[in-house]
């Protein structure tokens, strides 16, 4: 009789290892970083090679140890009260039940658990020979499972996965984690978002508006043509001919230059559409990641934008496009000044063709940036008016002030943070606003 007691009570203390092997496991494999395990890999190291191997299969490695979990966990259990009724009788249901809960949880699940947490990447390279040989094991039983639940679900195991969260989004969620925790600073949290972001961005969010386009007009004097050229900034400019719409060339301004030498400083001379090379229109419906891609392809770094109906709406260039990862590129013929003035009061006075992204990047703030390109156009779209002078406007945690108005456009607005007006925290508000009183071309 002893020794059967002796004997059932190893098996219970093997089979809560077992238990505390699984959840040690389980943990280790889920928190391990990837990119950890990637790089040891690439490094030649064989059980980081396991590791990944189990990682991409996610579904069949948590399912083999959940099954093997729970046969260790219900066998240690029923061996204890067949242990406990044979020692306390009827009574001994009351203690088994007591007995192993306070087992398994503290020993089994809470003890594993927060060491592989505090040691992941350590632990799951020692378990993953273990876990290979048990997943194989209970590969066909992991399966018969999935289907059931798939079943049961009503979709497939690809379908659930995807379900859960993209790549992109947990890329972006472990960089703002680390920016919170002062692991990661402002400008590499925006510089990697900024990459993540070329895919949500289209042409049309950060081109430069036609009406703030430098253009050439291929009608007038050729020396005007020179003169202009040179006092402009930029490197490339459009070209249009009869009528301000029609854009028949890019003229780049070292191609003119360099005829104007030959020709010996006589404007005259030069042909100036057979200068410009052909223009490149894209649709403003093209996403970012996508024009990057084309810009390499072509070799080109100027593009004209046009809408479905083929007109121009304005001109994109590859800077254009780095700005958005980098942040402002600026050199010795750019205006610095970005539009955006912060105030002591905290207020910011913004001008108001800023775009609501670089807003958002330099203030760090949350204004959507899907209804409106423009801070303007954010507060129009917001108000469903043109706005005055002296109105002011809340929505979205922020007060907005109109501060000058030509014609149709807002050009000046202070925007301030409702909590920077003691109205207590920012709280996030519905999209409808509130009225409170009347009152880049590059090259």
């Amino acid at each position: 009789m002893t020794f059967e007691i002796l004997a059932t009570l190893a098996a219970v203390i093997v089979l809560l290892a077992l238990s505390a092997f699984f959840s040690g496991s389980e943990t280790a494999m889920t928190a391990a970083s990837r990119a950890r395990m990637n790089a040891l890999e690439r490094e030649g190291n064989p059980r980081a090679r396991l590791v990944a191997q189990l990682m991409t299969a996610p579904e069949r490695l948590i399912g083999a140890i959940l099954i093997g979990n729970n046969l260790v966990n219900i066998l240690a259990s029923a061996l204890a009260t067949s242990l406990f009724l044979a020692l306390f009788g009827q009574a001994g249901v009351a203690y088994a039940t007591f007995a192993m809960t306070t087992l398994v949880v503290v020993f089994a699940e809470v003890l594993p658990k927060t060491y592989a947490i505090s040691r992941p990447e350590r632990l799951a390279l020692a378990v993953a020979p273990v876990l290979q040989a048990i997943v194989t094991a209970l590969a066909p039983l992991a399966q018969a499972v999935q289907a059931i639940v798939g079943a049961l679900l009503g979709m497939r195991g690809e379908e659930a996965r995807d379900a859960l969260v993209s790549a992109r989004e947990e890329i972006r969620g472990a960089i703002d984690l680390h920016h919170r925790a002062g692991k990661v600073v402002k400008d590499d949290r925006d510089m990697l978002g900024g990459v993540l972001d070329l895919r949500e961005l289209e042409v049309v969010d950060v081109m430069v508006h036609r009406t703030k386009m430098e253009s050439l007009n291929a009608d007038d004097p050729p020396q005007r043509i020179v003169d202009q050229a040179l006092k402009s900034p930029y490197s490339r400019l459009p070209v249009w001919k009869d009528e301000a719409e029609n854009f028949v060339g890019v003229l780049h301004v070292k191609n003119l230059m360099r005829e104007y030498h030959r020709v010996g400083f006589e404007a005259d001379k030069i042909d100036i559409l057979a200068l410009a090379t052909e223009p490149w229109f894209v649709p403003d419906t093209t996403d970012l990641r996508d024009q990057l891609k084309a810009f390499l392809r072509r070799k080109s770094h100027f593009a004209l934008v046009v809408d479905e109906y083929g007109e121009v709406m304005g001109l994109i260039t590859l800077e254009d496009i780095l700005e958005e990862i980098v942040g402002q590129i600026a050199d010795e013929h750019d205006v610095t000044d970005t539009g955006i003035r912060p105030q002591p009061d905290g207020s910011v006075n913004v001008d108001g063709i800023v775009p609501v992204r670089d807003l958002n990047r330099a203030m760090d703030w949350r204004l959507p940036e899907d209804v409106a390109t423009t801070i303007a156009g954010l507060v129009i779209h917001e108000a469903q008016t043109i706005p005055e002078p002296g109105q002011v406007f809340t929505f979205h945690g922020f007060r907005f002030e109109i501060l000058r108005k030509q014609r149709n456009q807002i050009t000046a607005i202070r925007v301030t943070p409702v909590d920077a007006l003691g109205k207590g925290p920012f709280v996030p508000r519905t999209p409808r606003q509130r009225q409170e009183t009347p009152g880049k071309q590059r090259g």
